[in-house]
């Protein structure tokens, strides 16, 4: 089975818990094991707050306002990505270890922690951030999408 979907959202809190359940639902339906995609939706929320909170750029027009989260679901694995307009990171960014006693800075961390195969970069040209992450699937025994 392949499903996949793409998702172009306003910068906003409201929009992490919107991209999270449609990925649990599309999930669900597809009948892709409850832990694997309880994993995979905390390491899409971290990745979504992240595009929210550092995504964009003053002055830069409405295209620094959103961002874009897709994911598909191609056979034994699944790959989100989601990528903003903000500045992008630094190498320190992408390496730079989650302190213990700090309360944020820990998204990249988790994510990494959650996910099988982890891609932290740049977008070429007008920049900004790209988060992509590879979780191999198990499916439940009575899937939703079979049944139907």
């Amino acid at each position: 089975m392949s499903i996949w979907w793409s998702l172009h959202l306003r910068r906003e809190a409201a929009s992490v818990p919107l991209a999270r359940r449609l990925l649990l639902g599309a999930m669900e339906t597809a009948g892709v094991d409850p832990d694997i995609s309880y994993d995979l939706s905390v390491a899409l929320s971290e990745a979504c707050a992240n595009a929210v909170e550092h995504g964009g750029h003053r002055g830069r027009g409405a295209s620094s306002e959103a961002y874009r989260v897709t994911a598909y679901l191609d056979g034994e694995m699944c790959r989100i990505e989601v990528a903003d307009a903000g500045p992008g990171f630094t190498a320190a960014d992408r390496s730079r270890p989650a302190h213990d006693d700090a309360e944020s800075g820990r998204g990249l961390f988790l994510i990494r922690e959650l996910a099988d195969h982890v891609h932290v970069g740049n977008k070429p040209g007008r920049g900004g951030a790209v988060v992509s992450f590879d979780k191999i699937l198990k499916w439940r025994r009575d899937p939703a999408l079979l049944t139907v």
